[in-house]
């Protein structure tokens, strides 16, 4: 397995399969524009299995903080280890871009996704709620 940080649209649109629709290009260019944002594919034999993206959040008490977006693995190769190696490879490029820690929010029902961040080190806080608004 291979995890790069990816930065250009043709990587992107090479990786769609992974996303949860085909990723449109107006949205890539800016998220690829920003520093502050990052893509990482997992690639096996050459081929995109996953990604993880991160965005990095500042505020005036925080610091500068890692959002982890969105994990995704292709599910032909779950279970193999590579969502925690793309959390481990976000959480290190973090600490190298000196930010004072991660978070992300996932469903409660989502054992995959807390068993590969309880096994990445991460405290569990069954009392937070995600609100959200859709436009």
């Amino acid at each position: 397995m291979d995890i790069r940080r990816v930065t250009s649209l043709d990587d992107v649109v090479a990786a769609g399969h992974l996303f949860d629709a085909p990723p449109r290009e107006d949205a890539t260019r800016a998220f690829l524009a920003d520093d502050r944002h990052h893509l990482l594919i997992a690639y096996v034999d050459g081929h995109p299995a996953g990604f993880a993206s991160g965005v990095e959040t500042i505020h005036p008490d925080k610091g500068v903080e890692m959002f982890l977006y969105e994990l995704g693995v292709d599910d032909g190769h779950r279970r193999r280890g590579i969502a925690t190696a793309l959390v481990r490879a976000l959480l290190d490029l973090a600490r190298r871009r000196g930010c004072t820690g991660a978070w992300t929010g996932t469903e409660r029902d989502n054992a995959a996704a807390l068993a590969t961040y309880r096994g990445t080190g991460a405290e569990l806080d069954h009392d937070t709620v995600v609100v959200s608004w859709g436009f």
